[in-house]
């Protein structure tokens, strides 16, 4: 199976002949599916790229949900929208409502969109603002408190799930595909070829999920994880134990390309 990574690829930036340049060139690769980790466009168009492209690349899809997805919408509003394109259509999967996914005889995918939790860095002193204070609506018009409360419960909510489908997925499985948008470890959050400083890592990484990462790979050394997530627009690996791995996505507005190809037996 030859699945391709795609992260951050923005696609409310082009044009319709610029898309269509993107689409026959993933069409030409001739792959077996593509694994998406989130910002697709913006809440006001999501279902419309969804669809198109469902209808243009036919290979099983496999997306989670970024922060730009969520623009000018509120989270549960553009969750429940997509969930109803996946009805729509049998080959594009939103992973975090698609729970364990059997790619081979030996390999899993999970996934989950996840969230920046605040825990990393120095939230109390960092002054980064955010679009997504002011343009999602579960974000806007907060305290700085109060948003960090609602960032700790997105992360913990994303937390809670992997507990439960990370170990499952590992059952009968040797290698196991996470895919989320938030890098879930400090060592992963690259920006510019270096780690992020601390007053960005509280808007840009997920403690609760690579927490409970860490936690479950440990119990399990013989499992390898493989962990593709973005966000950051900047490309970098991370090595956290001996089996699991994080692959952060480098992104440029405008020029969506693919990360890295994935060959499973």
């Amino acid at each position: 199976m030859k699945l391709a990574w795609l992260t951050d690829i923005h696609l409310d930036f082009f044009e319709r002949s610029q898309k269509d340049e993107f689409y026959n060139g993933l069409k030409s690769r001739n792959l077996d599916g593509l694994l998406i980790s989130g910002d697709i466009g913006t809440s006001n168009g999501i279902d419309i790229l969804l669809e198109e492209i469902a209808n243009e690349l036919l290979a099983p899809i496999y997306f989670v949900l970024g922060n730009h997805d969520f623009y000018f919408g509120s989270m549960a509003d553009v969750r429940e929208k997509v969930k109803q394109v996946c009805r729509s259509f049998r080959n594009i999967h939103y992973l975090t409502d698609s729970g364990i996914i059997r790619l081979t005889n030996e390999t899993t995918l999970i996934g989950h969109d996840s969230w920046a939790d605040g825990r990393f860095g120095d939230y109390i002193t960092s002054d980064v603002m955010l679009n997504d204070y002011f343009l999602i609506k579960d974000l806007a018009d907060l305290s700085k408190a109060e948003r960090f409360r609602i960032m700790n419960s997105l992360g913990d909510e994303a937390a809670k799930q992997l507990e439960i489908n990370l170990p499952l997925a590992l059952e009968g499985a040797d290698t196991v595909i996470f895919v989320t948008h938030v890098p879930p470890f400090r060592e992963a959050c690259w920006y510019e070829g270096k780690i992020s400083g601390d007053d960005f890592l509280p808007h840009f990484s997920c403690k609760a999920v690579g927490d409970v990462l860490h936690n479950v790979m440990k119990m399990h050394p013989s499992k390898k994880l493989i962990v593709l997530c973005g966000h950051t627009h900047s490309a970098g690996k991370a090595g956290i134990l001996d089996n699991l791995i994080v692959h952060t996505g480098g992104a440029v507005y405008g020029a969506p390309k693919i990360q890295k190809i994935f060959d499973f037996d």
